[in-house]
């Protein structure tokens, strides 16, 4: 099965990197959308089928943080897995974002094998 990916990064060089750190894990990607704030994210997911969502926390216009509270607010969007990919390591930023719904939460930097590992994770076992 073809896995639709949103990344959710202000950094277009981010974007990329994380495109091919997915492809290089050795997941079955299918389309892989971009988005560079939480506002784009929220309307690419409106018009989109996304499997999995990966988002930076620190992004303009909304946060990551922002995303993860409009997904479980909104039915159709709510059971859409989020991984998190953040440069902050804290256990407090961890448990906020898991408390606000993200289902995975990778630091940067981060290895092809860290990325598959909370992929598997969040779309309920694994994903070849």
């Amino acid at each position: 099965m073809a896995y639709s990916i949103l990344i959710a990064d202000d950094s277009p060089a981010m974007q990329r990197v994380i495109a091919r750190v997915i492809s290089m894990s050795g997941f079955d990607i299918g389309d892989v959308f971009t988005a560079s704030d939480g506002l784009q994210a929220l309307s690419i997911l409106k018009t989109r089928a996304v499997d999995l969502v990966l988002t930076d926390i620190n992004m303009p216009k909304a946060s990551g943080e922002q995303l993860l509270r409009e997904l479980r607010k909104d039915a159709r969007l709510k059971k859409v897995p989020v991984v998190v990919v953040s440069t902050d390591a804290t256990q407090a930023r961890l448990d906020q974002m898991v408390s606000l719904g993200a289902n995975g939460y990778v630091v940067k930097p981060f290895t092809p094998e860290m990325i598959r590992a909370e992929m598997e994770r969040a779309l309920g076992g694994v994903c070849a």
